[in-house]
């Protein structure tokens, strides 16, 4: 099911969602200071390809701390609005449920990407 559920994902607004994450990922590495912040947006970009079967783990590290209030001034609140009004808008048919619940999934990360861990379920 979820090979099934990441071609439509894919399909549908994956393939937005993971451009968004490169986008603020290439300004990010137009700095030196921004490259590892930049990184990170890459390896999340990428789980937003392909959703489904894997889940976010989040810890609380000092230097995640510090990170991710950075990445909050400068990039993640745009990233986690966005993906939290398409999963408002996803969720109000039932057939979108599960692509909303995934967008939902991305705005949590998008407040606080550094420390989180992806796993497969």
């Amino acid at each position: 099911m979820s090979l099934i559920g990441n071609i439509i994902w894919f399909l549908f607004g994956g393939i937005f969602a993971g451009l968004a994450w490169f986008f603020f990922g290439l300004l990010w590495c137009i700095t030196i200071i921004g490259i590892p912040v930049g990184l990170q947006c890459f390896k999340f970009g990428v789980l937003s390809f392909f959703q489904f079967g894997k889940d976010v783990e989040l810890s609380s590290e000092t230097t995640s701390l510090i990170l991710n209030i950075f990445w909050l001034i400068f990039g993640g609140v745009e990233l986690a609005i966005t993906h939290a009004f398409f999963g408002l808008i996803l969720c109000c048919t039932i057939i979108g449920i599960p692509f909303g619940m995934q967008h939902f999934k991305l705005a949590k990360l998008a407040l606080l990407p550094f420390g989180a861990q992806i796993v497969e379920k």
